[in-house]
């Protein structure tokens, strides 16, 4: 990669170790702003442990444990494709990252990397000797000494504006052409619902439109507990979040999840239709402004992992009978999620 490539990345100097920079990062520290800071955990032999170390900046959380629901964040491609769907679906636009002089070439290599991935502003802070400079950093050419000079830079705006990823979403009821839960009946034990906003009643999955095409009738989300709505925004894998918010926020099966499209989820992630069997029973349902980021997050991975607009976005969440998902439903029974938590596999 030329210098040009690294028009994003600054390297801090700091050759004496001053504790101000460190300091001055962390105090920096702010996601609503669009800028996060990452304290790489010291003399972690985990090939994966920088990616963790970025997915805890940006306030997600891993599950414990040798059975952890986390456990396949433990490769790197798979850690790193998940932070960078939360920097994408959170507008991170500035990202400082400490102690990189103990950072091994490999760990700064997937730095670099995860950087183009995501179109942040890098900077770098070398607390030791500029001549220790690995090649791939010494390529950078904007290197900054000095206190003024990293605070100034602290002063810059990013390479996008900060701003809330997703502002509150207007009533149902103001968008234009659209009724909510009109016509639409509710779910009960004698069979599925037959409403107006059964989309694709009969139809193949590659005849049932997305959801732009049926946005005339919309069901109100079901209300989502404040301490429910915190588990799931905190678990660190999107896809994860944002199957679980879907079942929390529309109680639908899992089956439905199967079925979840790219198209299904609307530009602004206000809305997303869900699927019933053989398409008799589809529904376009609302989408709670505390979900809003866990499915973009959740798209912005399908997406990173060149998935079509036809794919399901929750497939690989879905295999071994969404085993990730049960494991975290029994985690938090606060969700009050009914999965079969007791048909959870080993």
């Amino acid at each position: 990669m030329t210098a040009a490539g690294y028009s994003d990345v600054t390297v801090v100097v700091d050759e004496e170790d001053d504790l101000f920079y460190t300091q001055a990062a962390l105090a920096a520290h702010c996601p609503g702003e669009g800028r996060i800071a990452v304290h790489p955990t010291p003399a972690s032999g985990h090939p994966a442990a920088l990616g963790h170390d970025v997915l805890y900046a940006l306030g997600k959380r891993l599950a414990g444990g040798p059975h952890s629901p986390d456990g396949w964040l433990d490769s790197v491609d798979a850690a790193w494709r998940a932070a960078a769907a939360w920097a994408q679906a959170t507008a991170v636009r500035h990202v400082l990252v400490s102690r990189v002089h103990l950072l091994t070439p490999r760990r700064i290599d997937q730095l670099l990397a995860w950087r183009s991935a995501t179109g942040v502003q890098l900077t770098l802070l070398w607390q030791g000797k500029e001549c220790k400079l690995p090649p791939v950093l010494g390529r950078v050419e904007r290197r900054l000494r000095g206190r003024d000079s990293f605070e100034a830079l602290l002063a810059e705006p990013g390479p996008i504006p900060a701003r809330p990823s997703f502002p509150p979403g207007e009533p149902l009821a103001c968008r234009p052409g659209v009724t909510a839960g009109a016509g639409v009946s509710r779910r009960s034990s004698a069979g599925p619902e037959r409403g107006p906003a059964s989309a694709g009643r009969g139809r193949p999955a590659a005849d049932c439109g997305g959801v732009a095409a049926h946005l005339g009738h919309v069901m109100p989300a079901i209300a989502v507990r404040g301490q429910s709505s915190a588990v799931v925004s905190a678990l660190a894998h999107p896809l994860a979040a944002g199957a679980l918010s879907v079942l929390a926020f529309t109680r639908v099966g899992l089956g439905s999840l199967r079925w979840t499209r790219d198209l299904d989820i609307t530009g602004d992630v206000s809305a997303i239709k869900v699927h019933g069997v053989a398409h008799r029973s589809c529904v376009v349902y609302a989408v709670p402004d505390w979900a809003r980021p866990l499915l973009a997050a959740a798209r912005a991975h399908h997406r990173l992992a060149s998935g079509p607009l036809q794919g399901s976005v929750f497939a690989p969440v879905m295999r071994c009978e969404a085993r990730h998902l049960r494991a975290h439903a029994g985690r938090h029974p606060c969700l009050g999620l009914s999965l079969p938590v007791a048909a959870l596999l080993p």
